[in-house]
C-alpha cells in the first residue's frame, strides 16, 4: 500500500504531540520536539560536545550552541570541561534533563503498553520486529541515528 509511510510519519506526530502535550502538563512546558532528539542524544553520550550534538542532529555548529546555549538557559544541560581538550567544552544533562528524559521513557512504556492493549502484545512484538527489519533493510545495515527530518 503507498500510504504506508505516511501513515508511519503521522503516527510518530501523534506519538510526539502526546508525549508533548504530558510533558507541558507535568512542568516540561518548555520543551521543543528537536530538544527531545538532543536529550536522547547526550543520554547516551556523555562526553558530547556541541559539535557532536550538531552533527548527530544533522545541523551546522552554530546551530548546535545555539541549541545548547538554550537548553543551558531553560536548566536540562550544562557545559563543563573537556576531559582531553582544552578549548572544547562538553555538554551533560542536568538533573532537569534527566528528569524529561525519565519522563519520556515512561510515556513511551505507557504508550506502548496502550497499544498492546489495542492490538495485542503478539501483533505489537511483531509490527517492532517488522519495522526493525525494514530500517535495517533500508539503511543496508547500516545504524540509523534516530534524529528529526529537517
Amino acid at each position: 500500500m503507498a500510504d504506508t509511510p505516511a501513515l508511519l510519519a503521522m503516527a510518530f506526530r501523534v506519538i510526539m504531540d502526546q508525549v508533548h502535550e504530558s510533558l507541558a502538563a507535568q512542568g516540561f512546558a518548555d520543551v521543543r520536539p528537536a530538544h527531545g532528539f538532543a536529550f536522547q542524544y547526550l543520554s547516551l553520550h556523555p562526553a558530547a560536545t556541541a559539535v557532536d550534538l550538531g552533527q548527530h542532529l544533522g545541523v551546522t555548529k552554530q546551530a548546535a550552541v545555539q541549541l545548547v546555549d538554550e537548553l543551558q538557559r531553560r536548566g536540562y544541560v550544562e557545559r563543563g570541561p573537556h576531559p582531553t581538550d582544552r578549548r572544547s567544552r562538553v555538554i551533560a544533562l542536568t538533573p532537569r534533563g534527566w528528569a524529561c528524559v525519565q519522563r519520556v521513557v515512561e510515556l513511551w512504556a505507557a504508550m506502548e503498553s496502550r497499544w498492546a492493549d489495542l492490538i495485542g502484545a503478539d501483533r505489537l512484538d511483531l509490527l517492532r520486529d517488522d519495522l526493525a527489519r525494514l530500517i535495517a533493510d533500508g539503511a543496508g545495515g547500516q545504524p540509523v541515528a534516530l534524529r528529526p527530518v529537517w
